[in-house]
């Protein structure tokens, strides 16, 4: 059975940090592209991924996280991380977790498996 599960959402002031982590079981970790993706409530979850992470490591991120989120992971721990920096009240979102074969499909939300979800609430 494959299990995604978020964690480190928290509440944070205006130009705090945070470090989410998505821990990945019941599929071959090193093998899978994963991603980030986050959804403002009462709003339909963006499209696209926010940051993604290829199998062999390369990232990638929307315009609008560019220079202030990084996503890594850790292949021993088979966990996802999402190091968001600088924060701003417009990045309160659900976030959530996801994977795929194809980075394609993660980059597209068309992932195969996902994870619950971590909330971040950022006040000015």
């Amino acid at each position: 059975q494959v299990q995604l599960a978020e964690s480190g959402g928290d509440s944070v002031q205006f130009g705090g940090s945070l470090k989410l982590s998505c821990v990945v079981s019941g599929l071959p970790f090193g093998e899978y592209c994963l991603g980030w993706f986050r959804q403002v409530p009462g709003v339909e979850r963006e499209l696209g991924a926010i940051a993604g992470i290829s199998d062999s490591g390369t990232t990638s991120y929307a315009d609008s996280v560019k220079g202030r989120f990084t996503s890594s992971k850790d292949y021993a721990k088979n966990t996802l991380y999402l190091q968001i920096n600088s924060l701003k009240p417009e990045d309160t979102a659900m976030y959530y977790c996801a994977a795929a074969r194809s980075c394609a499909n993660v980059v597209r939300g068309k992932a195969s498996y996902w994870g619950q979800g971590t909330q971040v609430n950022v006040s000015s």
